[in-house]
């Protein structure tokens, strides 16, 4: 496939209200929602994404396409005297963000895969829908991959193993702030954790 089509692809998600009928988006999400909250689908619904974050049509890669909920930090109304600003319910968010939970999940739910990475397809008013990126780290294929054969413990790297609770994808990494550069971003490398959370 050229680099063309690629381009017009990524061009068509980037402006979905002009590029894909209102309509068909919304049937497009009722089937999703019909759907279990972890599907396996045979090809990725963004082939541009998908294979900019690593994907190859074949065996021991898989693609999961999941549903989390949307919005912040979902808290309980505190029963004690206080002002309502100061009560703490809504704007408040998590640590994470939506699209590293959702790996978290798919992760939970496939034991046996490595999560490469993930991105995102749609969302309505309850759920934001994400594709990730699965690999069987012990598939032959897979281990014979010059690029995927990485991830693959039988090749002597065993750094790559639950790399998704350790922020390690992309979702991950922008969580961590491994994406900021120069000024202001001394204290996120190695970790944060190594520099006793200054860097957040």
């Amino acid at each position: 496939m050229s680099q063309g089509l690629y381009h017009h692809i990524r061009a068509t998600w980037k402006r979905p209200n002009d590029a894909l009928p209102h309509m068909y988006r919304q049937t497009r999400m009722a089937e999703w929602r019909r759907e279990p909250v972890n599907c396996r689908i045979e090809r990725p619904t963004r082939l541009d994404a998908a294979r900019r974050l690593g994907y190859k049509a074949k065996q021991g890669v898989v693609v999961i396409r999941t549903r989390v909920r949307r919005g912040g930090l979902r808290k309980s109304k505190i029963n004690m005297k206080r002002k309502p600003s100061k009560m703490g319910m809504k704007k408040i968010t998590m640590g994470k963000n939506i699209q590293r939970m959702a790996e978290e999940r798919v992760a939970r739910h496939f034991p046996n895969l490595e999560v490469l990475n993930s991105y995102w397809v749609g969302q309505d008013g309850k759920h934001k829908f994400y594709e990730v990126i699965m690999i069987d780290t012990d598939h032959p294929s897979i281990i014979a991959d010059k690029q995927l054969g990485v991830f693959s413990r039988a090749n002597g790297n065993k750094s790559h193993r639950g790399r998704v609770y350790r922020g390690m994808t992309s979702a991950g990494k922008r969580g961590r702030g491994l994406f900021n550069k120069g000024k202001g971003a001394e204290k996120l490398r190695p970790s944060l954790k190594a520099n006793l959370n200054r860097g957040k």
